[in-house]
């Protein structure tokens, strides 16, 4: 009797977890898609980058001779350089800019829905609006320089954008103004979503509100920040028409990137091996970056979170 009692029933989440007939059958297609089209033409790539291929693919083996000839391109180099520069200064300032317009809305000011519509509108265009918008403001014969030597103040210099030296801080900022809008719009929500008694208890004990905000709420904001981070980060790593419609790569290579990199030896160079190879270190960086991320948020927790 006591062994039929004993006999726990199937714990419910174990329940949960069988997929019904149907909705296998419905995410089949979206399966499949996801396997061959993305997966599949991952493994293509990489198989490609140790081929010898140039205008049409080869299935030759080369080793890792196009990787060799990768590495020893000053092209190469100065786009990762470039992107490593971007990258640090364009989620910094993101994540700074945006937090700082969530802190102001967060005020309750008046008129909130007009300031929050005004800060989240650059993100709605794309990079090649964004991009042709600050081209023509870095413009130094049409842009904001012209227009203060006209008020008399001929020392002044705005010329970023043919500057070798300046060019990708103008492609920083460009960016910032465009990407500080989601940051934004992602913290208000964790904002909003803050206990109001916190507040209370430190106007009680008399905190500050910056050192509220810096030991309490951003702490509290980490799983949005980190969102927010990774949302930008993939927009570090296809960073191509920003710098096409500001800069086309130049002057020189002084603004070259690596997926411009790619593109250029992918369609007008003619070089499959060496556009696939930089395609496949720039996933796999990629991959070492998101690793982490990926680990804390499906597999340390179960993808409880």
């Amino acid at each position: 009797m006591s062994s039929v009692t004993d006999a726990a029933p199937v714990p419910p989440a174990r329940k949960r977890r069988r997929l019904p007939y149907a909705a296998a059958i419905a995410l089949a297609p979206t399966t499949l898609i996801v396997l061959v089209v993305y997966v599949g033409c991952m493994l293509w790539t990489v198989r490609l980058s140790f081929t010898s291929s140039r205008l049409l693919p080869k299935l030759d083996w080369v080793g890792f001779s196009q990787y060799e000839r990768l590495v020893s391109s000053s092209r190469f180099l100065v786009s990762v350089e470039n992107i490593a520069i971007f990258g640090v200064l364009y989620i910094a300032g993101c994540l700074v800019l945006g937090f700082l317009m969530a802190v102001f809305i967060d005020q309750k000011v008046r008129n909130e829905a007009v300031f929050r519509t005004i800060f989240l509108y650059p993100y709605s265009m794309s990079f090649v609006v964004t991009g042709l918008v600050w081209q023509w403001i870095f413009n130094p014969t049409l842009g904001l320089q012209n227009a203060v030597h006209k008020l008399g103040f001929g020392w002044f210099k705005f010329d970023w954008v043919v500057d070798r030296n300046m060019v990708v801080y103008a492609i920083v900022l460009a960016a910032i103004w465009q990407g500080a809008g989601l940051v934004m719009a992602i913290l208000l929500a964790g904002l909003r979503g803050i206990d109001e008694d916190l507040w209370k208890a430190a106007r009680v004990d008399g905190i500050p509100p910056w050192r509220m905000y810096l030991s309490v709420i951003l702490p509290l904001l980490g799983p949005m920040i980190v969102t927010a981070v990774v949302l930008l980060a993939t927009g570090v790593a296809r960073l191509y028409d920003l710098v096409v419609a500001m800069s086309g790569g130049g002057p020189g290579i002084a603004s070259e990137v690596p997926a411009k990199f790619v593109m250029d030896h992918l369609f007008e160079r003619a070089n499959i091996g060496l556009a696939t190879s930089a395609a496949t270190l720039m996933l796999i960086t990629v991959a070492i970056i998101l690793a982490p991320w990926m680990y804390a948020r499906y597999i340390r927790d179960g993808g409880r979170r």
